[in-house]
């Protein structure tokens, strides 16, 4: 007897399984191309009343925008940094020199073919969503102000976590994030002249609450 190819192989109830399977899928993928779509879409009744829904399904991880191609390609580089102040087992405290978060990511993808998608985007996504919707005192403009904190802080203080920057016993108190900016040089064929200082802007200390660094980022 001809063995039967793919699917049809299975018993009956794997193949109900993997049918089901299909079919959850197929509703994600277009559940989230709907909502995408909706995010892109010029206002109309649907994103009027259910609005929220669709910024909380596309934010932050899915935001779309056209800055790689017009009217301005960006012309900096901005890393994201971050420090720590540990409280340590005998009670003391101390504050850790400043990590460069981006520069990490940098060297992780460097020379990969197929670097991962987190590497190259949680961190600048974080950082993009936090001065989207904050004003240069670093106040929070909008709803999204007080999620776009949380998110960025729980990034950061997942990779200190990760990066095992307390030692054994001691606790992470607070984290404080701050950008470094730099001009992307211009080519040696240009007249422009730009400034090779960079900018910096620091936040305020954020204490570290139980539920950062449990769980996702999400």
């Amino acid at each position: 007897v001809t063995p039967r190819p793919g699917v049809a192989a299975l018993s009956l109830r794997y193949q109900v399984g993997v049918v089901l399977a299909l079919a959850v899928v197929a509703v994600a993928v277009c559940v989230h191309i709907g909502m995408v779509f909706l995010h892109v879409a010029p206002s109309n009744t649907v994103t009027k009343q259910h609005g929220r829904a669709v910024d909380d399904w596309v934010y932050p991880e899915f935001e779309q925008n056209w800055k790689l191609f017009a009217p301005n390609p960006l012309q900096q580089d901005i890393a994201v940094q971050v420090r720590a102040r540990i409280r340590t087992a005998d009670g003391g405290s101390r504050t850790t020199g400043w990590y460069d978060l981006s520069a990490q990511d940098g060297r992780a993808i460097d020379g990969d073919p197929l670097p991962s998608h987190t590497r190259q985007n949680e961190l600048r996504r974080a950082w993009d969503l936090f001065v989207a919707t904050h004003g240069t005192d670093n106040r929070p403009i909008g709803l999204r102000g007080s999620l776009s904190e949380t998110y960025l802080r729980r990034v950061v203080v997942l990779r200190l976590e990760r990066d095992h920057v307390t030692a054994r016993d001691a606790v992470l108190v607070s984290v404080q994030v701050r950008s470094r900016t730099s001009s992307v040089p211009p080519p040696k064929w240009s007249g422009e002249k730009i400034s090779a200082q960079p900018v910096y802007r620091e936040l305020p200390w954020w204490a570290v609450a139980s539920d950062d660094t449990q769980g996702s980022v999400r």
